[in-house]
């Protein structure tokens, strides 16, 4: 809005909307060449954490979408689950914003109709939203137990803990997700960690094998991935991680070393964790 002699702001809120344009066609001719690109569902939503600046704070886009955003990182096609209706937000210590973001005024903003989700017991608080069928978003945070609820004043809300989240959240990366006709600026979990941690959780899903097994595979897949960029990071990275992850991965090496039976450099470099 501006008074009909304003050209300057005229001419800036052209440009805007062409660069706009442009993003939008780009999104569409990546998704043809293979890349990952997420529903409009979370563009939406994507886009609101972006403007409201929860990303910069210190938010970390984690679980499926941020494996498929570092496919698209690498340049890489491979098989992903349809799993992305589920989106995980990860905080690992308190968001550095400069007033409280109500993280329910954000899912309002992003126009779905959220519906909380309720807690294991009538006492607990919500950590979850859905809209409809399609969509659910996690909280998610650091934590020695599984499941506990933790508060995150800054955004009014509430987050379930998450063994080894700590590791894994450090050292996050700055990325982009691609989603509907956006691109849109986040915050990844660091690849490397990522694979320990996947490795971990396929050892941690009970009887879902199928989880369990999505798990491991885009584990594999990332290591062939970082192998092929820098022999040396994934065993670097190996050093660094909490013990019980490293022997998650060694339990896991017999169905590694099957997966990888055509990639034999990720292959080998497991084998010399032994």
């Amino acid at each position: 809005m501006g008074t009909v002699n304003n050209a300057a702001a005229f001419e800036a809120m052209q440009s805007r909307i062409a660069h706009s344009e442009w993003t939008s066609k780009q999104v569409a001719a990546l998704s043809k060449f293979g890349y990952q690109v997420a529903d409009k569902l979370f563009a939406g939503l994507l886009v609101e954490l972006h403007n409201r600046g929860v990303f910069r704070a210190g938010m970390v886009v984690s679980g499926a979408l941020a494996y498929a955003s570092w496919l698209n990182e690498y340049g890489a096609i491979a098989p992903q689950p349809k799993t992305q209706e589920h989106l995980e937000l990860a905080r690992r210590e308190p968001l550095k914003l400069a007033t409280a973001v109500p993280f329910a005024s954000i899912m309002q903003s992003a126009q779905l109709p959220f519906a909380q989700i309720p807690g294991a017991t009538s006492r607990q608080p919500s950590t979850s939203v859905k809209t409809g069928a399609s969509l659910s978003v996690d909280l998610l945070a650091p934590g020695a137990i599984l499941g506990e609820i933790v508060a995150v004043p800054e955004l009014n809300w509430h987050a379930k803990t998450m063994p080894f989240y700590g590791y894994l959240l450090e050292a996050s990366r700055d990325a982009v997700i691609l989603a509907g006709g956006h691109c849109i600026p986040a915050t990844l979990p660091d690849a490397t960690r990522m694979v320990w941690y996947m490795l971990y959780t396929s050892t941690r899903r009970g009887k879902d094998t199928a989880m369990a097994e999505s798990d491991l595979l885009r584990a594999a897949t990332l290591a062939a991935i970082l192998i092929e960029q820098n022999q040396m990071v994934l065993r670097d990275s190996y050093r660094g991680a909490p013990r019980e992850l490293r022997n998650a991965a060694h339990s896991r090496l017999p169905r590694l070393e099957r997966l990888l039976a055509e990639h034999p450099l990720a292959r080998d470099e497991f084998r010399k964790l032994r």
